[in-house]
């Protein structure tokens, strides 16, 4: 029996690097899949990439909660039930600092990151099956502070805060909830900080994030969604409300 037989999956910032990763893991692991996303054509890559029957995809901005209504009906609909929730959208916002950075901008990053996921928690818990599993995506940004990141960080803070509450409330039904708290990853959102960082200089100030790795690289998609499998999966039944730290050693300095 696979780890995810019968089991059914929504991912949020699901056509993200990884949003898509984890959904191919969670598919060979049995599971059906929601992708949900902005993008509709970002979305249908993802689906066409993963070639599936039982994955599906829903256009859905997570600010919203008539959106977030929308891709929990329709993953109902189409699937029966929810098991697993991948609560994993998230933006970067710019970096400044803080003297210098837009309130525009600090208001989107909190939009996105912390009601983004406090909605989808509130709409989706009343759907989930007894005994599911909610995994919200923070970062090492929401145990550390990082200069020119301070929307960022405040937000990666702040759903550490969203997940206590929720699996203090969701316990009584055996719903386990948990953040994953990845140090930098290989992907388009680090690409963004970087040049943030040092326009032209982005090279450099990956190397910069890496000497503060112990383990001296960043992590890799497929290792974040290997720890949100497992979370996702009954091995980790007894596991809620915790902080699962996924740095290379960053946070142990």
């Amino acid at each position: 029996m696979k780890k995810l037989d019968n089991k059914t999956a929504i991912i949020t910032g699901g056509s993200g690097s990884i949003g898509k990763i984890t959904a191919k893991l969670f598919l060979e692991a049995g599971a059906s899949v929601m992708l949900v996303d902005l993008s509709e054509g970002t979305l249908k890559k993802a689906v066409e990439e993963l070639n599936s029957e039982h994955v599906k995809y829903c256009v859905a901005d997570v600010t919203k909660a008539a959106d977030v209504e929308h891709y929990i009906h329709e993953t109902v609909k189409l699937f029966g039930k929810i098991d697993v929730f991948f609560n994993n959208a998230g933006i970067e916002g710019v970096v400044k600092p803080i003297i210098e950075y837009p309130e525009e901008v600090f208001d989107k990053v909190i939009s996105v990151n912390v009601k983004g996921i406090w909605l989808g928690n509130k709409y989706v818990l009343p759907q989930m099956k007894d005994g599911g599993s909610i995994i919200m995506t923070s970062s090492v940004a929401g145990i550390l502070g990082f200069a020119g990141l301070s929307a960022y960080v405040t937000s990666k803070h702040a759903v550490v805060g969203i997940m206590r509450s929720t699996a203090i409330e969701a316990a009584p039904r055996k719903i386990r909830v948990n953040t994953v708290h990845p140090s930098p990853v290989n992907n388009r959102m680090m690409r963004s900080i970087e040049e943030g960082a040092s326009s032209g200089h982005g090279e450099e100030v990956k190397k910069q994030f890496e000497a503060s790795i112990p383990l001296g690289r960043y992590a890799e998609p497929i290792e974040i969604a290997k720890l949100v499998l497992f979370l996702a999966s009954d091995d980790s039944q007894f596991i809620t409300g915790t902080t699962q730290v996924i740095d290379g050693g960053m946070c142990a300095q």
